[in-house]
């Protein structure tokens, strides 16, 4: 890449899927050169997911190199230790333990690079009683407790419909990984970033804790509405529906002014926060009657004129389409040489002085072994096919 905050820093990638994956994409995005490890022959599942078409991998595998490497095989194992001593960050995601298993562990590997820092993103952490479970990002969602809010009341716990405990615990990862760079700086030495699935999010988890601990409450799921945070919350429209937020005391003031009823903003039973709070289904149901009558875009402008926060609840059709998301190019096309519409989320977050990119699209399985095995292990070609001919690449 020829831009990028993190360029010069280079990253082992192993492991599969998004936990740790994502991680690697955030550091790749910003100039890192992330090397991803795969199986010979199988490579990452993630290359087979997407929804109609394998358009995940395309995302989550962007600006790395991929290489292929047999990891329980003394040889791959060795390899490791090479790109190590070469790098500055080890990322895996693998049960706790397995890299122990195979001689691979912190220990072993800061003895040949001090300065490593090793990323571990796991369900549960590399320590606890429950470190060596296997654990997906639902289960780290409904331990961390997101899955008990998220949802209507009148159903069971839900899935917010993305990957989050997964994407929570990567991005995370990176935000220690950084951390521990910062450090090394000052030290010169390395130390292991640990990212659990279920601290990810609980992390995420707002006040419910001392909230059960100081009142003896316990939050559960409210769909919608935020309770006794009012106005904020869905409302139809003649031809859809909008989020409108106008919680706040001087923005109330101006959507009562939007509604045409100004004495609403110094009415007692909504003049402020607590009491807007208390009267919050009159309150809904009031505005729920006047949007009704008005177009979404035509609500949406007229909100805009007296300041009232509000938006639609887009999907993808609708984010391709606003001015805001091109003007930001917040998606933008990449070249593929399969996809011909491939169409992404773009970096970010955005720096002014060293903006990451997405220079090229997930590689091919084992794409760059000739340049990482030749150019960086000084491997002959030789060495090469007979390692590839053995199945250790």
């Amino acid at each position: 890449m020829a831009s990028g905050a993190l360029q010069g820093l280079r990253l082992v990638e192993m492991g599969q899927l998004i936990a740790g994956p994502f991680c690697g994409q955030l550091m790749a995005d910003h100039g890192a050169e992330v090397i991803k490890i795969e199986a010979p022959g199988a490579g990452d599942p993630m290359r087979e997911w997407g929804r109609n078409k394998p358009v995940w991998w395309p995302v989550v595998a962007r600006n790395k190199k991929s290489i292929t490497l047999n990891l329980r095989d003394q040889r791959g194992q060795d390899i490791v230790r090479r790109l190590v001593e070469k790098s500055d960050f080890l990322l895996e995601n693998f049960r706790t333990g397995t890299m122990e298993k195979w001689n691979l562990g912190y220990e072993q590997l800061s003895a040949i690079n001090p300065g490593l820092i090793m990323i571990r993103v796991t369900g549960f952490g590399q320590t606890g009683p429950y470190a060596r479970r296997a654990g997906y990002g639902s289960i780290g969602e409904a331990m961390g407790g997101i899955r008990n809010l998220a949802g209507d009341p009148s159903t069971p716990p839900s899935r917010v419909g993305l990957s989050i405990g997964d994407s929570l615990a990567a991005t995370f990862a990176c935000l220690g990984a950084l951390m521990a760079l910062q450090n090394r700086h000052r030290t010169g030495q390395g130390q292991v970033v640990d990212s659990a699935i279920y601290e990810a999010v609980l992390a995420m988890m707002e006040s419910t804790i001392p909230e059960y601990t100081e009142a003896g409450f316990t939050r559960e799921r409210t769909g919608a509405t935020l309770p006794k945070v009012a106005p904020s919350n869905v409302y139809s429209t003649s031809d859809g529906e909008i989020l409108i937020a106008a919680n706040q005391d001087s923005v109330w003031k101006r959507m009562a002014e939007a509604m045409g009823h100004p004495q609403l903003g110094s009415d007692p039973r909504f003049a402020t926060h607590h009491a807007r709070g208390e009267h919050q289904v009159e309150l809904d149901n009031m505005i729920s009657a006047w949007t009704k009558s008005w177009s979404s875009a035509d609500l949406l402008a007229h909100l805009e004129t007296h300041g009232v926060p509000a938006g639609k609840i887009y999907k993808a059709p609708d984010m391709l389409e606003d001015p805001h998301f091109k003007a930001r190019e917040a998606i933008i096309k990449v070249q593929h040489p399969h996809f011909q519409n491939l169409w992404m989320q773009n970096v970010f977050p955005k720096l002014s002085e060293t903006p990451g990119e997405v220079a090229w699209a997930g590689p091919t399985l084992g794409q760059h072994n000739e340049e990482i095995y030749g150019e960086i292990l000084g491997m002959s070609v030789q060495q090469m096919n007979s390692l590839q001919d053995e199945g250790v690449i």
